[in-house]
């Protein structure tokens, strides 16, 4: 067992553990990409598609990918567990009809199922699975020399992001698209309200907020373990509840937030120091909740001493819920929340009209022109910068300590990957403590 609160560092890096691991893969001969860079698709000709990861989340991805754009299908799914499988091919089927064409030999199951996706025709897969295993797919679809859409968040830790990172500019090198579930930054009027900054209208940056304050995600997960289960199918099954597969919310799902902050800025923060704590995810359910945390309170400093305060909950039973953000500027100010965005030019105030234009629709419909049209498209940096945004406000809050951009993208060694991937027993590390967890 762990000592409590502490995110034990693995004797071997994520990367390592690919090489050497049981279910690492071994030396695969992969289709050769049918696009690349400078090389035009034409439009008769369909894309074909894989999807790693059969949740809820990347359902949603795969039908709005196939809504995109026409002569798009999917060929290959992967997942962890049939049922999960089965259950997303009937959904899609269903939703999708004749772009599904997904034969049973063309399902894979179990953790390395990516692999049995990668090896199939596929142009373009989707990473949809828990977050702990991005980097490591990641790696294999660009070394398989496929165009990838990876949901957010990218990774858990530092390690991961590093790999990220290392993989993107491999996909760069090779003219491989790759775009990050980070869909605000696709929506128009988020774009035009980012102009109107990037275009000094509300003047210099000087700080601002974001909050994402709600309830517990009780419906979340499945509602109790089977006996049959081992700690490692359970885990992976209660995903959202394991800082080592979620990142914890944070970085799971309050990362648009902070992506938009990054984005307002064109740079991630400098420093971060933070609190948290678990409240109210104790009782006779302490099973279920796992790990994470169920508050955060993060003063993020971006370039010029800009200060950006971070609130985020999930605690049943608030007096209220808020989801927005705020920038502050020396000429004025811009708010987004509340289904509206609202530009303080020092004068008066004005209300953005909202796009009707789906977000999550135009970022694969991007994609797919971008790989048709043989155009650069990579967004792995820029997403896995936001993702680590999330986790050094995660880190600081987990341990009480600031913690310094440099610090956590140069030094940190922090590996959140189980000793192996396999069913059976694994310990649930301790709920952090601030002020004893390490800080690694």
């Amino acid at each position: 067992m762990n000592k409590p609160g502490d995110e034990k560092l693995n004797e071997m890096t994520r990367r390592n553990f690919i090489k050497n691991s049981a279910i690492a893969a071994p030396i695969i001969a992969f289709p050769a990409a049918g696009i690349a860079r400078g090389m035009k698709f034409p439009p008769e000709q369909k894309i074909r598609v894989g999807i790693v990861g059969c949740g809820g989340r990347g359902t949603r991805d795969a039908l709005d990918c196939l809504d995109s754009s026409p002569n798009v299908e999917l060929i290959a799914m992967g997942d962890l567990f049939k049922d999960q499988l089965e259950k997303s091919f009937a959904r899609m089927k269903k939703e999708a009809g004749d772009k599904i064409n997904v034969p049973d030999k063309n399902k894979f199951i179990g953790f390395d199922a990516y692999k049995g996706v990668l090896a199939t025709d596929v142009d373009l897969v989707l990473l949809t699975t828990t977050p702990h295993y991005r980097p490591i797919h990641l790696e294999a679809a660009v070394e398989a020399g496929k165009h990838v859409f990876m949901e957010k968040p990218v990774a858990v830790d530092p390690v991961g992001i590093q790999s990220v990172i290392a993989s993107s500019e491999k996909a760069r090198k090779k003219g491989l698209t790759i775009v990050g579930g980070t869909q605000g930054r696709k929506d128009l009027t988020n774009q035009k309200a980012m102009d109107i900054i990037h275009s000094g209208g509300i003047g210099d940056l000087v700080g601002g907020h974001c909050y994402r304050l709600g309830d517990a995600m009780r419906g979340w997960g499945p509602p109790e373990r089977k006996p049959e289960w081992s700690d490692m199918e359970w885990q992976n099954r209660n995903w959202y509840f394991y800082t080592w597969l979620s990142g914890d919310f944070i970085a799971e799902m309050h990362i648009h937030q902070l992506d938009a902050i990054n984005w307002a800025f064109n740079a991630p923060p400098e420093t971060c120091a933070g609190f948290g704590g678990r409240q109210t995810r104790t009782g006779p359910e302490i099973g279920k909740w796992g790990n994470i945390f169920d508050h955060f309170a993060v003063e993020y400093t971006y370039p010029g001493d800009a200060r950006i305060n971070y609130m985020g909950t999930q605690i049943d039973n608030m007096g209220y819920y808020r989801t927005e953000w705020n920038l502050i500027g020396t000429k004025g100010s811009l708010f987004s929340g509340g289904g509206k965005i609202i530009l303080n030019d020092g004068k008066k105030k004005t209300e953005l009209e909202r796009s009707k234009v789906s977000s999550s629709v135009r970022q694969h419909e991007l994609q797919i022109k971008a790989i048709r049209d043989g155009e650069e498209l990579n967004e792995g940096k820029q997403v896995a910068e936001s993702t680590m945004t999330t986790i050094m406000g995660r880190m600081s809050c987990y341990t009480g300590k600031e913690v310094t951009w440099d610090w956590v993208m140069n030094k940190s060694r922090l590996d959140l990957s189980p000793p192996k991937y396999e069913f059976g027993d694994l310990n649930i590390r301790p709920v952090s403590i601030p002020g004893f967890s390490p800080l690694i």
